[in-house]
């Protein structure tokens, strides 16, 4: 009898696991922090570090950028490569003409809606790619969405139609 209330205590203790989320899966509910103290003495702000400008980008990118595209941020793809992510107010159609013409190629159009539209930039390498290097378009505007969020808080424009997608060719590779 000890034994079994035993057990149905250990039970009741474990925690459930929590499952991991899956692509496509909502968000799950971020807990709720208490609101930070306010100092005592009122205090100078704080410098705010500059915005990314495109000097922080690489030398080589592999392909020239839309005149008015907005560097937006990079992310780390794996295997030494970065994802490079580029806002325009230009149309869809109107970036990936420009490429075509820059690329001279066609590329290929992979959805319809979302229009996205990508251009290879080299060869894919297994062994020592996380991603092939590649130009992608996206298009960002549509019944359900005004584009993408500009992520630089009171910026203009507040958001943008169209995103370009660069994962550049390894330097390693060139």
């Amino acid at each position: 009898m000890l034994l079994t209330a035993l057990v149905i205590a250990a039970a009741l203790t474990v925690q459930t696991p929590v499952p991991k989320p899956f692509p496509g899966a909502p968000p799950s509910p971020r807990p709720t922090q208490p609101p930070p103290q306010q100092p005592a003495k009122p205090t100078a702000p704080a410098p705010q570090s500059p915005a990314p400008a495109r000097e922080s980008l690489p030398p080589e990118l592999g392909v020239a950028i839309y005149p008015s595209a907005q560097f937006l941020s990079s992310y780390d793809a794996g295997r030494g490569q970065r994802f490079y992510i580029f806002g325009t107010t230009a149309s869809f159609v109107a970036i990936v003409a420009y490429y075509r013409e820059i690329l001279k190629q066609r590329g290929d159009l992979v959805f319809d809606a979302p229009g996205t539209h990508v251009f290879e930039l080299g060869r894919f390498r297994e062994e020592t790619m996380a991603f092939p290097p590649s130009l992608t378009v996206k298009d960002f505007q549509s019944e359900v969405s005004q584009g993408f969020p500009n992520p630089k808080p009171g910026a203009q424009p507040a958001r943008f139609p169209t995103i370009i997608q660069i994962v550049p060719v390894p330097a390693s590779e060139r």
